[in-house]
């Protein structure tokens, strides 16, 4: 239970800080690749086996995380524009709502239970997530910047089912610390292109604070990697209460930190994430 929690408060901290980047003027894309190199450094330090680059290369879980190093650099900037664009709750609910590609597959994959229980608290969940997301005023930026939350929602759901399947139970600081130097080589590409052509100079306050983001992003995916290898935790069963955990959580944080407004729906969606939560962990 404690990996979930510890899960559910550094992905919080992500948006929180996505959100801070629009506040502070703070350049997204050259904190994401700082983010990047010390979500790196934090995997490399916390592995205490012997690291060999040619055993890397020819493990089976090696093209796995480059690839997943891809969609990290190219959802994560996806993540952070939903957030400053179209809202904190926004950015949460397209992410959190693409619990239910994980959870799919791992039923129909991994041959999971599917209880009435089960699934009548995995939709439960569903209907959690909107009701505490939904804002009135999100309706209209919504509708402007719609492909966001789109690629927002398949992007997070391919990221949570691939990594659930390629981690190797053994190694998950060095497949992590993989996943993290794929998306800063890539990342930096783009970031020394983009000088180029745009003759932009490096802000140095997107270090620290692309540092910050770079400990709880690891955080976020070593947690999450950690929970879904205890014994007894299906992942249909780590997803939803670490989704609808976090989409919970990041609403109270916006209330209190940010001043959001929150509504009677939103308050009866926090009410049933955790009779969701209950339900799912029972069953």
């Amino acid at each position: 239970m404690i990996y979930l929690v510890f899960c559910i408060l550094s992905s919080t901290g992500i948006f929180v800080f996505f959100k801070l980047f629009k506040k502070y003027d703070v350049n997204t894309l050259q904190a994401i690749v700082v983010n990047y190199i010390t979500a790196f450094i934090c995997g490399i330090t916390l592995y205490d086996g012997l690291i060999n680059l040619g055993e890397i290369i020819n493990s089976s879980w090696f093209y796995g995380a480059v690839g997943l190093g891809f969609l990290f650099i190219l959802i994560f900037n996806v993540m952070a524009l939903t957030a400053q664009t179209n809202g904190l709750s926004v950015a949460s609910v397209a992410s959190k709502m693409s619990v239910i590609i994980p959870i799919v597959f791992g039923i129909i994959v991994f041959k999971e239970s599917a209880g009435f229980i089960k699934l009548t608290g995995i939709f439960m969940a569903l209907v959690a997530v909107y009701l505490t997301s939904v804002r009135d005023k999100d309706n209209v930026i919504l509708t402007q910047s719609i492909y966001l939350p789109i690629l927002l929602f398949f992007g997070s759901g391919t990221i949570d089912t691939l990594v659930n399947y390629f981690a190797p139970d053994d190694k998950i600081p060095l497949f992590s610390a993989t996943i993290f130097a794929m998306a800063f080589f890539i990342g930096m590409g783009v970031l020394i292109f983009n000088s180029i052509k745009q003759k932009s100079k490096p802000k140095f306050k997107s270090i620290p604070f692309g540092m910050a983001l770079g400990i709880l992003n690891y955080a976020s995916i070593y947690y999450l990697l950690k929970a879904l290898r205890v014994d007894g935790y299906e992942t249909s069963t780590v997803f939803t209460i670490i989704n609808v955990g976090i989409v919970a959580f990041s609403t109270l944080v916006g209330l209190f930190l940010f001043k959001e407004k929150i509504s009677k729906k939103n308050w009866a969606g926090i009410f049933i994430a955790m009779i969701s939560i209950i339900i799912v962990t029972l069953a």
